[in-house]
């Protein structure tokens, strides 16, 4: 973004490959996009890519249950209060449907239906092949003027007064100076952690989650529009699907589950032939304690991680680039920047992580030592105040740092059994044969529009449908 004003050099080897499961994203993904000025169909071809309306929650309230967390708008708000209010005091008068039925995103996903064109309103996001996308966003910078250059890391060169770092000498021998380093060395924090000693505060008492197995199948079948996040005894499991294979995850707590374990329990679990040899990695959830420090920025994994559950990993990198472009340091770096910096971020990935652990906390599951520790455990005490909120007020919120709207805390709560005891009057103000003449409009106008959309298989094959390649 900042190309003709910065001399960009990024040190990479192709001896470390990505971690590639990172692979659903996030309705903001669209946005970094078109301000790099990506072609949508491009991308998608390049990366194997479908489209992704949420994600579908099995066995998280309770086993058997199912729900959908779309990317959708949950009826029409007005300015006095949200749809539901009216929607549940509908319900009380036995009037209206579930509450699925007034979201479009939601119902599409349901019928494995998607159509997008610039003039579409639909909210959604992609499902991509994470090794792709990196080898696409790698050609995509070098046109773009950054350099890249080929080698490990040897040694970090530092001041001896201020502590900035000043090089990176490589096995090379080559030496890269720089003003300001990105670190993007992952879980390994090369810069940020093993040089400059930043420090990591833990979140494991919260997302005591701490492994995956990852491996790819051969689809069996038409690609939906959504993720699958099925929970089981000790974690949970992801489907992805893309063009030309399906991305399948094993998500764990280690006291609860082995290796050996989890890895029979996912091969037991997919659907199709396995691709690829199942690959562990182990994590501790939590963040820096500081995502910039001297002239060191980190992103990524290099900055933390709270979990894959809800896709936020890719745009947790772009927002920082975003941000860091944004508040770049043409004037020198100072410690009043990094600290703004340090302070967006750290409230931001707060209010991720409050959502992340609403999921596991909201549960009535009881047959597993991992399942009624994460009911019974105490939570951050800004998320506690959002619980009770909705569970005494019916209200839910988004502020002006938080990534998720109103709609995706309401279908997270409601879906994992959270039932108000109150709600805002707004609904007792119309009669019975108006709240039925609205809903039943709205579901109507819902279904009709979801009906007339084609396929998402369908619609994938004739817009974006990827060169044929080999499966794996």
């Amino acid at each position: 973004m900042l190309g003709p004003l910065l001399d960009i050099t990024l040190v990479e080897s192709d001896a470390i490959g990505t971690v590639g499961v990172g692979e659903a994203t996030i309705p903001t993904h669209r946005t970094f996009h078109h301000l790099l000025g990506i072609d949508e169909r491009e991308f998608m071809r390049a990366t194997k890519a479908t489209f992704k309306l949420g994600i579908a929650f099995e066995n998280w309230g309770g086993v058997g249950d199912r729900y959908i967390h779309s990317f959708g708008q949950v009826g029409k708000p007005s300015w006095m209060g949200e749809f539901y209010n009216i929607w549940m005091y509908a319900q009380e008068r036995g009037i209206g449907d579930a509450l699925d039925a007034y979201c479009f995103e939601l119902q599409a996903a349901e019928e494995d239906r998607f159509y997008t064109s610039e003039k579409a309103n639909i909210n959604f996001a992609y499902h991509l092949d994470a090794s792709l996308y990196a080898k696409f966003l790698r050609t995509f910078s070098e046109a773009k003027g950054v350099k890249r250059v080929e080698g490990l890391i040897d040694t970090v060169e530092q001041d001896g007064e201020s502590g900035f770092i000043t090089a990176l000498k490589l096995q090379s021998g080559e030496r890269i100076e720089g003003d300001l380093f990105i670190d993007c060395t992952g879980f390994r924090g090369l810069l940020i952690e093993q040089t400059l000693k930043t420090g990591y505060e833990d979140w494991t008492h919260w997302l005591p989650t701490d492994s995956a197995l990852a491996v790819q199948t051969r689809s069996v079948g038409p690609a939906i529009p959504y993720t699958r996040a099925i929970a089981h005894h000790a974690g949970w499991q992801w489907r992805i699907p893309l063009q030309h294979r399906v991305g399948n995850g094993l998500v764990f707590c280690s006291e609860n589950m082995q290796p050996d374990e989890a890895q029979e329990f996912l091969l037991n679990n997919v659907d199709g032939e396995p691709l690829t040899e199942p690959r562990l990695i182990r994590y501790k959830t939590g963040r820096r304690r500081k995502v910039w420090n001297k002239n060191c920025v980190a992103l990524g994994l290099s900055s933390g991680f709270v979990e894959p559950l809800e896709s936020t990993s890719i745009h947790l990198i772009q927002i920082g680039a975003t941000r860091l472009v944004q508040q770049f340091p043409f004037s020198g770096i100072s410690e009043a920047i990094a600290n703004h910096y340090n302070e967006q971020a750290e409230r931001e990935l707060e209010k991720i992580r409050d959502f992340i652990v609403l999921h596991y906390k909201l549960t009535e599951r009881d047959d597993s030592d991992f399942w009624r520790a994460r009911r019974d455990m105490p939570v951050p005490d800004t998320l506690s105040q959002r619980i009770a909120l909705f569970r005494e007020n019916g209200l839910v919120y988004q502020a002006s740092d938080d990534l998720f709207r109103v709609d995706s805390w309401l279908q997270v709560m409601m879906g994992q059994r959270l039932k108000p005891k109150g709600y805002h009057h707004m609904g007792h103000m119309m009669t019975d044969d108006q709240l039925t003449r609205a809903l039943g409009g709205l579901k109507a106008s819902i279904a009709q529009a979801v009906s007339k959309l084609p396929k998402h298989q369908d619609f994938i094959d004739t817009y974006c449908a990827a060169p044929e390649t080999e499966t794996a």
